[in-house]
């Protein structure tokens, strides 16, 4: 492949892929299925190549995921979720609200204030669950015991993960703020020794389960008495007995995604999106509608397809040109971003044989779009290799080009 460089200042051509060319980005030129594009910080192009071509995009989803959470939300919203109790005062309902920082800490300061409320003994913990379609799984979702294939659910703690430390045949919490429940004893029957971070599994309600019973330990050390028993259905048609605000701003919550590259946020947030806007319960169709047409209405695009938030589907197409027009809407989230070189914040992606890296090059106040998308087989820190080049490169021989 070539490069095309397009100076639009000048209405020149130069040719920085050449042989002066860094060893990173000839690897990238002897590529048959990748694409690059650079802008200027006007938004205009000054390096292409393959740019409008279709790829999968990975995890630089989250981009677009993390566009419309805080187009929708601001970077100042906090997540709710509310809570009931029934005319007899036995069962403590909880309304599913997909907010995906539910963590210890939050689950902690919940059962605090529920006993400051006056909550001294209940008998059942009740979920209504309905804002999300049961048994839920969004393409790209693996089978696997690992974090990043934790499912989606409506009600939900610490990202649908356990921390689990196995000696001996003998199980306790890795963790010392969260208590060891019963799901997480059952779930290490099937694990070998040692320390691990799993998810719940392929069943929501496995999910769902694990946030009841770690609610009621976190009672339990309150002091509330707690029954076993837990039930599904709707919430009492009674006032809120205590609403929960979650300590984080959407804007951290998107900052960890972004770092982390969580894909259970990810794919928490595009849910969520759907349920507010559909008043419908959320489902895998629901959101590749939502994306697809929310990208459509704001930049026109044309041959693209999203059908998760987190970037897990290789069904996913973006080009590097639309993810640069995405950056150009994220300005003003920029610094949510993690620094991956010095002077470049930039989200990754990675599947087998995917590798994609798309951000900003920073220099004094301007910050310059770029997207790489590799759908081939590549040493994994090409495209840092890639980036760390384009940048020294904009620094040196195409400084006229930006200023």
């Amino acid at each position: 492949m070539k490069f095309i460089v397009m100076c639009v200042i000048a209405l020149t051509l130069f040719s920085p892929v050449s042989s002066n060319a860094g060893e990173a980005l000839s690897a990238f030129s002897r590529l048959d299925n990748a694409g690059l594009i650079i802008l200027d910080s006007s938004g205009r192009t000054v390096l292409a190549d393959h740019a409008d071509r279709p790829l999968i995009p990975a995890s630089t989803t989250k981009l677009p995921t993390a566009w419309m959470a805080l187009k929708h939300w601001g970077e100042d919203y906090r997540f709710r979720t509310h809570f009931y109790l029934d005319e007899a005062g036995t069962t403590l309902w909880v309304k599913g609200s997909g907010d995906p920082y539910l963590v210890s800490e939050e689950l902690e300061i919940i059962a605090r204030k529920l006993k400051q409320r006056g909550l001294k003994q209940i008998e059942a913990i009740g979920l209504d669950t309905a804002i999300f379609e049961q048994d839920l799984l969004l393409p790209g979702t693996g089978a696997t015991n690992n974090p990043y294939d934790a499912v989606p659910s409506a009600v939900a703690a610490n990202f649908n993960t356990l921390n689990l430390k196995k000696v001996g045949g003998r199980v306790r919490s890795a963790e010392a703020h969260t208590p060891l429940t019963e799901y997480g004893k059952r779930l290490a029957d099937s694990l070998g020794n040692g320390i691990l971070r799993v998810n719940t599994g392929p069943n929501p309600r496995n999910a769902e389960r694990y946030f009841a019973e770690l609610l009621a330990a976190f009672l339990r050390k309150q002091g509330v008495q707690v029954g076993s028993r837990i039930v599904y259905g709707q919430v009492p048609n009674r006032p809120v007995f205590y609403t929960h605000v979650n300590g984080k701003t959407l804007g951290e919550i998107v900052r960890t995604m972004l770092k982390y590259s969580t894909n259970f946020i990810a794919n928490q947030l595009i849910l969520m999106l759907v349920a507010e806007t559909s008043q419908r319960p959320a489902n895998s169709a629901e959101v590749q509608r939502y994306m697809e047409e929310a990208l459509f209405r704001r930049f026109a695009w044309e041959n693209f397809s999203l059908a998760d938030g987190a970037g897990l589907s290789r069904g996913n197409r973006l080009s590097p040109q639309q993810l640069t027009e995405l950056l150009q809407a994220f300005r003003r989230w920029k610094h949510l971003l993690p620094e991956i070189e010095p002077g470049i914040y930039a989200k990754s992606g990675t599947l087998n044989g995917v590798s994609a890296l798309a951000g900003y090059f920073v220099k004094g106040s301007e910050w310059r779009p770029f997207a790489i998308i590799m759908n081939e087989r590549v040493p994994y820190r090409l495209r840092n290799r890639i980036a760390r080049e384009l940048s020294r490169r904009q620094s040196a021989n195409l400084a006229g080009v930006f200023d």
